[in-house]
């Protein structure tokens, strides 16, 4: 790896050479976080240097990813992503400017595919067969497609409560799923024990750091996107962490760079029902405190988060601020995206936006600010949830009479 330097525990410092099959840190357990040598990569890596570029998937930020220059990327197309301006529900709610970033256009339709696309390839540089992961739905689909499309085994783990259209994926791309009849934490606990015993590549967020890496690459196209201009806000929907860490280590990475010239503040947001980080933050604590996973946004219904300390302390740095929502206000998101931008989101995927929305009108975010809400995954996922938000269609006979009575001009 080029411009790796090394793999850092978050909590007690210890450091590691950055080996493709890292996991937690030996000394204490904590979290590893990838450490670049910055300068090589801002004297290899500039705007100019991208601008050239036909690239048009997270692997044209290389230099910024945790991989061997020999590597080979070939698989599915992760990543740049629509970054769509939506001047008519910015107007609405009071901004200057919003975008809306579509990730639930990747392959699988979430934002999850970065962190899978990478664990794949990190599979192949330790010579593994088989990958694993636990996951609410997202990551499970998100893995099996990428190791299918590189011939690779997958065992998944997910709750019960997973939604048919996430598990139909799984069973489309040949993974060998398991339905643990128990929540996120149970299927998490069986997939630790699993991969302990078979020797598979474990996928899962907070044991593999070089995840957050994959994930940091839709900060990266936000920037790129936006002409190396970055908004005052960036609003994540937060569940295991991983995600809202990622969003934020990618912006730092190109702050170090010299890239942007200042850093967005983030709007971390959870459902009431399963809040435990943003609990965290507002009690201006680093202990976490396990909540029940009550929401219907399933891919963020984690109740012990294993990211949980990465993401505190991104939003912290950032400055940013904490919401949350409750499953109404997030179903209400989802219709009001699909109405104003054309943008289905997943209840999880639309959270960011539902916090943004309610940050504004209690006045947490300054009117006339710029904001970017990240939609992290596609709403044919969950089409029972969107239905519940949409509501059904007209239904009548073919006689013109009755269809005069409903449209009105």
């Amino acid at each position: 790896m080029l411009y790796v330097r090394a793999a850092t525990c978050i909590h007690c410092g210890a450091e590691y050479p950055p080996r493709p099959d890292l996991t937690v840190c030996a000394q204490c357990g904590g979290v590893l976080e990838i450490l670049y040598d910055y300068p090589r990569i801002a004297a290899a890596l500039n705007s100019a240097v991208l601008a050239e570029r036909r690239e048009t998937t997270m692997w044209r930020y290389r230099e910024l990813l945790p991989i061997e220059a020999d590597s080979d990327t070939a698989g599915l197309r992760v990543g740049w992503s629509p970054l769509y301006p939506a001047p008519r529900l910015a107007a609405t709610l009071g901004l200057a400017e919003l975008y809306i970033k579509d990730d639930g256009l990747n392959p699988t339709a979430s934002l999850k595919d970065r962190a899978s696309a990478l664990a794949v390839i990190k599979a192949g540089e330790a010579g593994a067969d088989t990958v694993a992961c636990s996951s609410t739905g997202n990551a499970a689909s998100s893995l099996a497609g990428s190791a299918a499309a590189r011939g690779l085994r997958s065992y998944i783990f997910i709750p019960a409560r997973a939604p048919k259209g996430k598990v139909a994926q799984l069973m489309m791309f040949g993974a060998n799923v398991i339905s643990v009849q128990g929540n996120y934490e149970d299927a998490f606990r069986l997939s630790a024990e699993a991969i302990e015993r078979w020797g598979w590549y474990n996928r899962n967020a907070a044991i593999n750091p070089y995840l957050s890496d994959g994930k940091k690459t839709v900060s990266l196209e936000i920037a790129e996107q936006l002409g190396w201009q970055v908004p005052d806000y960036v609003a994540v929907s937060v569940g295991d962490g991983c995600t809202i860490a990622g969003v934020w280590k990618g912006f730092q990475d190109l702050y170090e760079i010299g890239l942007i010239r200042r850093l967005p503040r983030l709007i971390s947001v959870q459902a009431t029902g399963c809040c435990p980080i943003n609990q965290a933050i507002e009690a201006g604590t680093e202990d976490l405190i396990p909540m029940a996973e009550d929401t219907l946004a399933d891919s963020i219904a984690v109740g012990r988060p294993r990211n949980f300390h990465k993401a505190v302390r991104a939003v912290r740095a950032s400055g940013g601020i904490t919401v949350n929502v409750s499953d109404q206000e997030i179903l209400s998101a989802m219709a009001l995206l699909g109405k104003t931008c054309g943008v289905f989101g997943e209840p999880a995927g639309v959270t960011g936006a539902a916090g943004l929305i309610k940050a504004l009108a209690e006045k947490k975010i300054p009117a006339g600010a710029t904001a970017v809400s990240i939609v992290t995954g596609n709403g044919l996922k969950d089409i029972a949830n969107a239905v519940n938000a949409a509501g059904e269609p007209l239904s009548l006979p073919p006689d013109i009479s009755q269809l005069s009575g409903i449209i009105t001009k």
